[in-house]
């Protein structure tokens, strides 16, 4: 089974896949909501699809460790997904990866506009690539 993860916003929800073997990590995509039950419903195909047992999600932690309305946010989405899916999720704090993705996707030469579409993609496969270093 493969281990996906999610930067979860109020617009866009970056989803990044692992390899059967849990070592790599690689961006999916980025998905544009469209809403409450659709994003779940979307969510859950995908996890299907891609044989997906544990989604890692990405915590926007504040600098000085408390949570903020943006994690309320995320953890109120992360268990109704959990619910609706029945699949196991794991936090991952994720401070700065948005940064870390724009300063790779900058280095690499990448648009302004095009930086956009796949930050959020990008950043899920750091947060990804963070939790699979670790176990």
């Amino acid at each position: 089974m493969r281990k996906a993860a999610l930067d979860i916003g109020d617009v866009r929800i970056g989803i990044a896949t692992s390899d059967m073997l849990g070592i790599i990590a690689s961006g999916y995509e980025t998905y544009t909501r469209k809403g409450g039950e659709q994003d779940l419903m979307y969510i859950t195909r995908f996890c299907k699809e891609r044989q997906v047992d544990t989604l890692i999600v990405g915590l926007p932690i504040n600098m000085d460790g408390t949570e903020g309305d943006r994690a309320v946010k995320t953890r109120a989405f992360a268990e109704a997904l959990s619910a609706y899916a029945g699949i196991k999720i794991v936090y991952q704090d994720e401070r700065l990866t948005t940064v870390q993705a724009e300063r790779m996707l900058i280095e690499g030469g990448v648009r302004r506009d095009k930086r956009k579409q796949v930050i959020d993609k990008v950043a899920a496969t750091i947060i990804l690539q963070s939790y699979l270093d670790r176990h």
